[in-house]
């Protein structure tokens, strides 16, 4: 039996599919590390689990290795530590380092985390990607601008999913934004113009081994950008094909320059007009916005467990991919709690046959901001087109209301 802790800062719906899937592991006996009391898990989780510690900071390195010891004393030496959250890497990465378990070591952590320091590796490497500069002062940002001209992307050197990222599209932009501009340093990039798509890859032993391409509509950013604008996700059937060879390859040189022996990562890339591609940033953990459904859905097999078998075991059986998938996020126009949602009846009869999942918003729901929404369909079927054409029916027909 291997003892293995799994870091859940929080419990949520999509947090505990992942939790789930550890549990599934052969061999495995769980130990939860957590700022939520065991009484909150549910009694599936609950019950399967060896151990669980409180702690108040769950990212917090000093309390996780608190924690993980505590566990240890409950259930025997700790073998694994894992989570699956984005901010959790580095924290989790410098506590493996320090009890001397197996797992990302905290340099790799960080060269994905701060992505100022991955877009320096990336150009010491040759790995495409957009201009950037970290600037601390303002006028280290104004000799960025003289240099790319706008607009340009700013953004947090450790942030995710898009949130705190804004498009500067004119001197007054700029100038607004230098004017509250903090001491904290802030990433300027040059703004890529494309196709924006995601990659989701596992590598083992420093071999690419699998991987997966997602296509936006719209951008992630524009999406930010308008709180009110519903989006879609697609997922071809067939992904290795001679469109993907380059992406394919710039994706394992980005993987193999940041140092990363196994894992899972996801990748946001643009396609250029001409046909090159450019690396946007690249997280080492799994993606989210439901993405994990979906690959499941794609290959008829539950990624939440091959993540957690990946993690414990450092091995990942290849899935046979049988269709495209994709999501259609929804989003009301405004702030506020959902009134009401409208076309249901209408999107069922049309597009209804390629649901497999959906969440649709209820009455009293709030909005908030949300990347992924208050709602989502997923469809799939075998024609990828067919998947896509429906995806852009599902956000036209679906209406969400808020007051």
């Amino acid at each position: 039996m291997r003892n293995v802790v799994f870091v859940l800062p929080f419990v949520t719906e999509g947090a505990l599919r992942f939790v789930s899937g550890t549990a599934n592991v052969p061999g495995v006996r769980l130990g939860i590390l957590a700022q939520d009391p065991a009484d909150k898990l549910p009694p599936s989780i609950k019950d399967r689990i060896s151990g669980h510690w409180q702690v108040q900071n769950a990212f917090d390195p000093r309390q996780i290795a608190e924690g993980v010891q505590g566990i240890a004393g409950q259930m025997g030496p700790i073998d694994r530590l894992i989570g699956s959250l984005e901010p959790l890497q580095e924290p989790l990465a410098e506590v493996r380092a320090d009890l001397g378990l197996p797992g990302m070591s905290p340099e790799v952590a960080r060269n994905f985390r701060d992505k100022a320091v991955m877009k320096t590796i990336f150009e010491s490497k040759g790995v495409p990607c957009a201009r950037h500069r970290l600037a601390h002062r303002r006028e280290e940002a104004l000799d960025f601008i003289a240099e790319v001209g706008l607009p340009v992307v700013v953004k947090p050197p450790a942030g995710a999913c898009s949130v705190d990222t804004f498009r500067l599209e004119t001197q007054g932009d700029l100038d607004a934004y230098l004017a509250r501009m903090e001491a904290d340093p802030v990433l300027f990039e040059e703004f890529l113009r494309g196709e924006e798509h995601s990659l989701d890859a596992v590598t083992v032993g420093g071999r690419m081994v699998w991987y997966s391409i997602s296509k936006y509509w719209p951008s992630p950013l524009t999406v930010m950008e308008n709180p009110w604008m519903q989006w879609c996700v697609l997922s071809p059937r067939h992904v290795d094909v001679p469109a993907y060879q380059l992406i394919r390859e710039t994706g394992e040189n980005a993987v193999r320059a940041l140092g990363l022996t196994t894992g899972l990562t996801h990748m946001e890339w643009f396609q250029r007009p001409d046909g090159s591609v450019a690396v946007s940033e690249i997280g080492a953990r799994p993606p989210g916005a439901h993405f994990m459904t979906l690959l499941s859905h794609a290959h008829d097999v539950d990624f939440h467990h091959a993540w957690a078998k990946l993690m414990v075991d450092d091995t990942f059986e290849v899935p046979e991919r049988k269709y495209a998938v994709g999501a259609a996020y929804l989003r009301g126009a405004g702030t506020g709690r959902v009134k009401a949602v409208h076309g249901i009846a209408e999107a069922n009869a049309e597009i209804g046959s390629l649901v497999v999942e959906a969440r649709l918003p209820t009455p009293g729901q709030q909005q908030g901001n949300a990347y992924d929404g208050v709602g989502f369909v997923m469809l799939r079927h075998e024609d990828t087109e067919l998947v896509a054409r429906a995806l852009k029916r599902a956000v036209e027909i679906l209406r969400v209301e808020l007051e």
